[in-house]
């Protein structure tokens, strides 16, 4: 087994056929570039570019496009010891269109249910849940399926004595109605030492929009970092004794998404390395920042040489 990793993510994994063309519907012809998604997959592809052991607890369908995602995985230095095939379901595939760029329509195509749903206790052995520096569930993992219970599960193994992150990412479909997510998020967020979202998704997890308040309601449920990603007004990292807004830099958009993830890897990197909150925030919006001027996720994650040029340029290209 694989001890004493840097991090591990639980959930979503996918292949994801991004169109290549810009403000073009699905109605309309395209082609398409494929790779591999799911956020806590590019969370761990990220962190494992920038040099860090990383792996996802997730499972694939007994299919081609299964064999490609542990491959791909592989080729980016993903571990993929707790990658295990489903005894049912199909790979699931997901369809990004850049219509429009900053804000892309995504088709998902995961029924009846997706491998990534059926996780068990047991993918994954309590010597190297405990040993992980980071483990990193996204609240998509929470949403059904074994997979919700088996996540609450390694959160309560855990027990915050080591960093434990959860990302509110929120999909509408995954869930019956906001109230379910609601009340999922916050159980996790009770046995975690991180949060991260953004203000949409402080909204469906907190009832709470104003970045600053959810904060404070971050804190206020035992997490030592609070983090509320605003968009165009930067990133807020809160802690209780410190608050820092970082602005956004000036870049050209190419595709918002995976943006969020690239954010979360650089988030990793600057916690395993010790950086105080400034520094973490400032790397980790600049990694968002480069993701979203490519036109792919997983495969245009930066390595720290890459974004250590970035933001020397502040947010130019070389």
């Amino acid at each position: 087994m694989a001890n004493d990793l840097d991090l591990i993510t639980v959930g979503r994994i996918s292949v994801d056929l991004f169109a290549e063309q810009i403000n073009t519907s699905f109605s309309q012809p395209q082609t398409f570039h494929k790779s591999i998604g799911g956020s806590p997959t590019n969370v761990a592809v990220a962190a494992a570019k920038l040099g860090h052991s990383s792996a996802i607890v997730t499972k694939v369908g007994v299919d081609p496009l299964g064999e490609y995602v542990v491959n791909k995985l592989k080729s980016f230095g993903v571990n993929t010891d707790f990658v295990k095939v489903a005894e049912s379901g199909l790979t699931p595939v997901v369809l990004a269109s850049q219509d429009p760029p900053e804000d892309p329509k995504i088709i998902f195509h995961r029924q009846p249910q997706a491998p990534d749903t059926q996780l068990t206790v047991s993918d994954i052995d309590a010597e190297t849940l405990q040993s992980a520096k980071i483990f990193w569930v996204s609240a998509c993992a929470l949403s059904n399926g074994e997979t919700a219970k088996s996540a609450i599960s390694w959160l309560q193994q855990r027990a915050r004595k080591s960093e434990s992150i959860i990302d509110l990412d929120y999909r509408p479909s995954f869930w019956p109605n906001v109230e379910a997510a609601r009340a999922a998020a916050q159980e996790a967020i009770s046995m975690c030492t991180i949060a991260i979202g953004n203000i949409a998704e402080c909204q469906v997890a907190l009832g709470i929009s104003d970045p600053q308040e959810a904060a404070t309601e971050l804190l206020k449920r035992g997490v030592r970092i609070a983090i509320v990603k605003m968009g165009g007004d930067g990133v807020l990292l809160a802690t209780e004794s410190e608050r820092i807004v970082i602005a956004p830099l000036a870049i050209k958009l190419v595709c918002g998404l995976g943006a969020g993830d690239a954010f979360g890897g650089a988030l990793v990197h600057g916690l395993l390395s010790g950086w105080e909150l400034k520094q973490i925030g400032e790397f980790a919006n600049a990694a968002g920042a480069y993701l979203a001027s490519e036109l792919m996720c997983s495969d245009a994650m930066p390595t720290i040489e890459i974004l250590n040029n970035f933001i020397g340029t502040g947010g130019k290209r070389l």
